[in-house]
């Protein structure tokens, strides 16, 4: 018998850094690590690009963003939702 397993899509939550492009903005999201040799934490940001569709989210936003197909050369995410608005 073969199963359908369903593939489960990393949903990440981060903060809108641009939207200068057209219907493509760019979400920002911090992590603290551990330096090993240093002994002390340290924050490491990763920058992604995300489809937005309407154009609705703006600079500040609170945003939550899943993984989907390629849709151009960097761009693999879309936006799910906007958690937190700016104001």
């Amino acid at each position: 018998m073969t199963e359908i397993i369903k593939k489960i899509d990393r949903v990440f939550t981060g903060v809108v850094v641009s939207t200068s492009m057209d219907k493509t903005i760019t979400a920002n999201i911090d992590r603290n690590v551990w330096h090993k040799t240093y002994n002390k934490q340290i924050t490491k940001s990763r920058k992604y690009k995300v489809h937005d569709e309407k154009g609705i989210a703006t600079v500040g936003n609170i945003i939550m963003f899943k993984e989907c197909k390629p849709i151009s050369k960097d761009k693999r995410w879309t936006l799910v939702k906007i958690v937190k608005d700016r104001k």
